[in-house]
């Protein structure tokens, strides 16, 4: 009986070389560097010299990795929309409404950044000067927490508590959108994470109102 050639089983990708791995680890210090950086001095003061020297490594480094500042800076924003929405999976459940849920998520992501207002207000500038090819790897990142929105919306669809008739993708951005503009008042009027909270829970019900179902 003729026998079939045995081949190793594979468990999972194949692990990274010793090359790689210090490619990899490069990159993420100058994220972690260039996070801090920002948010301490704003983007146009955190020179790419300076990002180096925090991360303990060359100006050729930061090139090798990155093609210049922006590049860079616009990977610490898509990290960061990584991170929160691994942090609103985690704590997402238990609610019993729509509306309870996206509150939830929002004011989550409200704490997420609280101690990085400087951080997250370079990004809004920074979000009028990228150019168009950093504009749309951006928008991959954004993309995460839109899903993880609609995804909400959807569940209140397909459970009745929600008229069908709801544009779920355009509520989603909307949310999103009002969520980015409310960080003007803890900015530059002193909001905290409560008055966050309940601006984004009136905005919610707004954009909600007219779809929700008698119970």
């Amino acid at each position: 009986m003729n026998q079939m050639p045995t081949r190793p089983f594979t468990t999972g990708p194949a692990p990274l070389t010793r090359r790689a791995l210090a490619k990899q680890q490069t990159r993420q210090r100058l994220l972690a560097a260039a996070k801090q950086l920002v948010t301490e001095r704003g983007y146009e003061a955190a020179t790419v010299r300076d990002i180096a020297a925090a991360a303990d490594l060359s100006t050729g480094a930061v090139f090798a990795s990155f093609s210049d500042k922006a590049e860079l800076f616009n990977e610490v924003i898509i990290a960061d929309y990584a991170a929160l929405l691994e942090r609103m999976n985690s704590v997402a459940a238990g609610e019993n409404s729509t509306h309870a849920t996206l509150r939830k998520l929002l004011a989550l992501a409200y704490e997420f950044h609280a101690g990085e207002l400087p951080l997250v207000q370079a990004v809004i500038g920074f979000s009028w000067q990228r150019d168009a090819a950093i504009e749309r790897r951006n928008r991959e990142g954004v993309t995460l927490i839109l899903a993880r929105l609609s995804e909400v919306l959807r569940g209140g669809v397909e459970s009745g508590e929600l008229a069908p008739t709801l544009d779920i993708d355009l509520i989603a951005e909307m949310l999103w959108d009002s969520y980015v503009a409310n960080y003007r008042r803890a900015i530059f009027d002193g909001w905290d994470l409560e008055a966050l909270g309940d601006r984004i829970a009136n905005q919610i019900d707004v954009l909600l109102d007219g779809y929700q179902n008698a119970a």
